[in-house]
């Protein structure tokens, strides 16, 4: 069972850093496009950043330059640099990716979650 696990949420002052981390577990055969959402209180669900296997990457405008999406794909795990962070980036962090498991069938795979609250 193919399964994304996210972790280095926590309480961050304002204009602190961190990293979170999210790794596919289970029967992989391939890994393409991965990436991070968020959804703050009372707010819909919205695009922070993705990367593709080729490390082609893409951010949303606001997170431009204080946040940097990598991946390790030997240890199928994506990572979310988060500088710079303001209290308006509080918020459910997401991670998501297209899988191919050992079935060969592809699907869009979503974690549980990490908090990251800032506090001003």
């Amino acid at each position: 069972q193919v399964q994304l696990v996210e972790s280095g949420g926590g309480l961050v002052q304002s204009g602190g850093s961190l990293r979170l981390s999210c790794a596919a577990t289970g029967s992989i055969r391939s890994i393409n496009r991965m990436g991070w959402y968020r959804q703050a209180p009372g707010k819909k669900r919205e695009f922070v950043a993705s990367i593709n296997s080729d490390a082609t990457t893409l951010y949303a405008n606001s997170m431009k330059g204080r946040f940097t999406i990598s991946r390790d794909n030997a240890k199928k795990t994506v990572f979310l640099q988060m500088n710079s962070l303001q209290p308006e980036d509080t918020a459910v962090y997401f991670c998501t990716a297209d899988i191919q498991s050992d079935s060969g069938v592809w699907r869009n795979y979503w974690g549980q979650g990490t908090q990251v609250t800032v506090s001003s």
